[in-house]
């Protein structure tokens, strides 16, 4: 120029960014989606198990949970005052202020819950006679002397009691309260009076002033100590017969203590503190297990004794608490970190093929600018900084938004994850474009899969990865996959399996496409033969999309195994409980149902089928045949039902000795079990003919008569086919097992007998088995109906009682977002591997128009193109898919994800079994999608001319 300045050129990433924003907005999103899972993935771990970490702390006993200091009474050889001193409230508020400072962290005490005071370690027995005696034993109570009362409870009648004078081992009256319960339970009113023998003296005499009534009745400070808010009656230990007592706890006035002194209650300071989990986390979990495990016996425990007493003590429950939580978090990390680690895996192969992707279609710029003198090192400073202008700001989007959304977490994991994402773009995209241009390249011939050769160095790095991928699996099979914890070879297994199915399946995909391109050139038509020959062709690296596709139908297919199998589970613990879709019994083992309430109930409407049975718990086992089959026998018969209670107590040798008798009408029992999917029950076995024919009305049973049974295969493997008598609420008589079945309906047990009501002495049924849906209001307005207590369970309720815990419900949901990021990423692989060569399939329809090509032709043409790929894919995947599943379901138990925390719920294993649906569907939808895509873009290339399209250049 002539004013010698040097003309300004347009900067690079501006120029780049205002030619392609569709590109660089695709990529920007990418990029962002895939942060924001990664960033969500640690926080989402980290908020369900902090929330299930709070959840069991809350959830938990209040006595288990807190953390008591104890310490005995001052001793005696000190003086009456100091002893006097030491338990009254200045002194006890002091102790206890020191000691909730002294928790150490992250234990953190409910302050206002905490309670401390005197109470009675030896209960009293209370003579006075208008108490109750149930079985002429008195009662005896406890009594407790502990700081807010008025906070906690409100009075219901009376007054507050309180302290007229100073209170001292000398005073021989105090003044006491009950709550509603323990007044009413024990005939307790304003103005009764106990009496406490002391040591010196006279009794010490305790009148109740008022009655309250709890604020909080599952508080803490009524909840740690049941008897301090609600009465016991509990059976005598020192009594030879079945006697029962009362037993309870008299709140004194607060500064009472000293008076209990005098006694000879064995009176113990205490100091309880709930904990407070609102500010505990996940990871807080081991700290919390040592913190406890400190104070119950460790440096914690001497900082207690410091400032409590040398003889103080903790105890608390929470360390097991945590620990039980632990538990559930390791065993259900293993099944978290499968769907991670394939997840994140599917996502990383798509990011890089977006890249080979962004190459591709800049090849030839790239290739201009390497032949005009470009260092490669220049192109990639280029293209590294394009692509960080994009990449950066939408991981820290992702990040932000992952943050917001799930709300608990530590951030540095996410952080980590975020960044981890846009490094991998930011080094995948320029280091996959130059890679390219290391070399100036002519503008050379096609690549084809059926003809061309792979080097020797592709070759090379595929053996490898194929040997140590095969490797990998081989060692996790014969290990297991049982061992416990994170394993990130047992969480590898569909990355592994991908792998080698992959490379295996890309050097098998031209063997039948040359087969069949052979008859398809015989042919008349062209249609057949260009699209095995276009489907024979590829980039050199095609193992990436079908590597994606394999990865995430797999990783799919098993989340949604998951899923399936935590819902099989939770119904057939549901079904095991209840026995039917719904079921009526006595609340009492040996109530029986009346005729009238039978056939009320069969008839409501909803009801498709019912079947009575007689169950009876605890039938002893004859001498020969309990101890001949030891090996074969379960879990203890001790009488305990599995609808109130699963019958899983015991050991071999009660198991051996007593057993459970089912009476069944044959007919309508083997229509239950067909219904409720129970094994096939042969009942032309238990035919009441012969000497098992029906008893006449009235009559009794002999001892002689023999009775036919099925029996559960423990039972039949001791009984053998011998007769052998039987002493039974519903007549004695023989049994002889003619078959056997492994479950039957309404018991968990292994130890049962299966005989014919008719053949029964006594035969009216103890529970009533009913199939459909019947109204639950009125099924319980029938039952009530009969002036007796009847209980009614619904299988619905039963399978309503596993509601997932925070920690179950937070497992749940990522895999079911496993399932859902899967099949995104399986079907934005089948996008990007289609838009790959969409140039070329647009140039070629627009080629073949002008040689007279139809449009029905043109979208035949690309969806035959496609078909071969997307079967590859949706087989391959399919095989992937079941192949993970058997590799890791014998170490996977389903147990922690779908029945733990279920009171009374089965906890045998839940193994992982194939689901169809899961394996079907996703690869169902990769050849739906390809198919889909190719008419989409077969119908828009008809829209432009033929002309327009020749134009864009010559692409091959």
């Amino acid at each position: 120029m002539s004013d010698g300045k040097r003309a300004a050129s347009a900067p690079w990433i501006r120029t780049r960014l205002r030619t392609a924003p569709g590109a660089a907005v695709a990529l920007a999103v990418l990029v962002l989606v895939t942060a924001f899972l990664a960033a969500a993935f640690p926080r989402a771990v980290d908020a369900y198990e902090t929330k299930g970490l709070r959840h069991d702390i809350r959830r938990a006993d209040a006595g288990r949970s807190a953390v008591e200091v104890s310490r005995p009474q001052p001793g005696l050889e000190l003086p009456r005052e100091q002893r006097e001193a030491g338990v009254r409230t200045p002194e006890l508020k002091r102790i206890g202020g020191a000691l909730g400072r002294a928790l150490p962290e992250p234990l953190r005490a409910d302050m206002p819950s905490v309670a401390y005071g005197l109470r009675t370690m030896k209960p009293v027995l209370a003579t006075e006679p208008w108490l109750p005696r149930p079985d002429t034993v008195p009662p005896q109570l406890s009594y407790s002397a502990q700081t807010g009362l008025k906070k906690h409870a409100r009075l219901v009648s009376g007054a507050w009691p309180a302290t007229p004078a100073e209170v001292t081992s000398a005073s021989r009256a105090v003044q006491g309260t009950v709550t509603e319960e323990t007044a009413a339970a024990l005939n307790m009113k304003v103005g009764s009076t106990l009496e406490l023998p002391t040591a010196v003296g006279g009794p010490l005499t305790v009148t109740i002033t008022g009655i309250l009534a709890p604020r909080d009745p599952g508080g803490s400070y009524w909840s740690a100590d049941p008897l301090v808010r609600t009465p016991s009656l509990v059976p005598d230990p020192a009594s030879p017969f079945p006697q029962n007592y009362w037993t309870g706890t008299v709140l004194l006035a607060e500064d009472a203590g000293p008076a209990l002194l005098a006694t000879a209650t064995e009176p113990s300071l205490f100091w309880r503190f709930p904990p407070d989990p609102s500010a505990l986390t996940g990871p807080d979990g081991m700290r919390l297990t040592a913190v406890v495990n400190s104070l119950e016996g460790g440096p914690g425990l001497l900082k207690v004794r410091a400032i409590a007493g040398d003889t103080a003590a903790v105890l608390t429950g929470l360390g097991h608490i945590v620990r039980d939580n632990a538990r559930m978090r390791d065993a259900i990390s293993p099944v978290i970190a499968v769907a991670a680690l394939g997840i994140g895996s599917v996502a990383a192969v798509v990011l890089v093929m977006t890249g080979a992707l962004i190459a591709a279609r800049r090849k030839a710029e790239l290739a201009l600018m390497r032949s005009r003198g470009g260092s490669l090192r220049g192109i990639g400073g280029r293209l590294l900084a394009e692509t960080s202008v994009t990449v950066l700001p939408a991981s820290a989007l992702g990040l932000l938004l992952a943050v917001l959304a799930v709300g608990e977490g530590r951030w540095w994991p996410s952080a980590l994850a975020a960044a981890g994402v846009g490094l991998l773009v930011c080094i995948a995209l320029p280091l996959r474009t130059t890679l390219q241009h290391i070399r100036p390249t002519l503008h050379g011939a096609r690549e084809d899969m059926v003809s061309a050769k792979p080097s020797r160095r592709r070759t090379v790095a595929e053996l490898t990865l194929l040997v140590l991928a095969v490797g990998a699996v081989t060692a996790l099979r014969r290990r297991g996959t049982s061992g416990g914890g994170t394993d990130l070879l047992v969480s590898g297994a569909p990355v592994l399996v991908a792998l080698i199915a992959a490379l295996v399946l890309v050097r098998l995909y031209p063997l039948p496409l040359r087969l069949a391109a052979r008859p398809m050139a015989r042919l008349r038509g062209a249609i057949g033969f260009l699209s095995l020959a276009r489907a024979g062709r590829s980039s050199a690296g095609g193992a990436l999309p079908l590597l994606a596709l394999l990865l995430a139908l797999a990783t799919a297919a098993f989340g949604g195994s998951v899923i399936a199998g935590i819902g099989d589970a939770r119904d057939d613990a549901a079904l095991t409980a209840v026995g039917a879709d719904a079921r009526v019994s006595g609340k009492s083992e040996r109530a029986t149902l009346p005729d009238e309430l039978v056939r009320t109930v069969r008839d409501l409407d909803g009801v498709r089928s019912a079947a009575p049975l007689r169950i009876e718990f605890g039938v002893t086992m004859p001498e020969t045949a309990a101890g001949g089959g030891a090996a074969g026998s379960g879990p203890d018969d001790s009488g305990r039902d599995t609808g109130p209670g699963a019958d899983t107590g015991g050991g071999e040798a009660a198991g051996a000795r007593a057993t459970t008798m089912v009476g069944v009408d044959p007919a309508s029992y083997t229509r239950l079990a067909r219904t409720t999917g129970l094994p096939d029950f042969p009942s032309g076995l238990l035919k009441a003919t012969g000497p098992s024919a029906p008893l006449p009305e009235g009559a009794k049973s002999v001892p002689e008569r023999v009775l036919p049974v099925i029996a559960s295969p423990a039972v039949a493997a001791r009984l053998g086919k011998e007769q052998h008598a039987v002493d039974t609420l519903s007549g004695n008589f023989k049994v002889q097992v003619v078959g056997t079945v492994e479950r039957v309906a309404s018991l968990a047990s292994t130890n049962f007998l299966i005989v014919n009501s008719a053949s029964l002495e006594e035969r009216a049924p103890t529970t009533l088995l009913l199939t459909g849906a019947p109204d639950p209001g009125k099924l319980r307005a029938a039952a009530d109906g009969n002036g007796e207590e009847f209980v009614v369970q619904l299988r619905s309720e039963e399978r309503a009682r596993y509601v997932n815990t925070p920690m179950q419900a937070g497992a749940e949901r990522i895999y079911l977002a496993a399932v859902a990021a899967g099949a995104g990423y399986a079907l934005l692989a089948v996008l990007l591997s289609l838009l790959q060569t969409a140039p070329e399939r647009k140039t070629l329809l627009a080629r073949l128009r002008t040689m007279g090509l139809t449009t029905g032709q043109g979208r035949r043409l690309l969806a035959f193109e496609a078909t071969p790929q997307a079967l590859l894919a949706a087989g391959g995947g399919l095989l992937t898919g079941w192949a993970t599943i058997v590799l890791l379901s014998p170490g996977i138990d389903l147990v922690p994800l779908a029945l733990a925390g279920v009171a009374g719920s089965d906890t045998s294993p839940v193994t992982l079994r194939a689901d169809l649906w899961s394996l079907a569907l996703p690869a169902a939808g990769v050849v739906g999608l390809a198919a889909a895509v190719a008419g989409v873009q077969a119908w828009w290339a008809s829209r432009r001319g033929s002309i327009t399209e020749l134009r864009a250049g010559d692409s091959r």
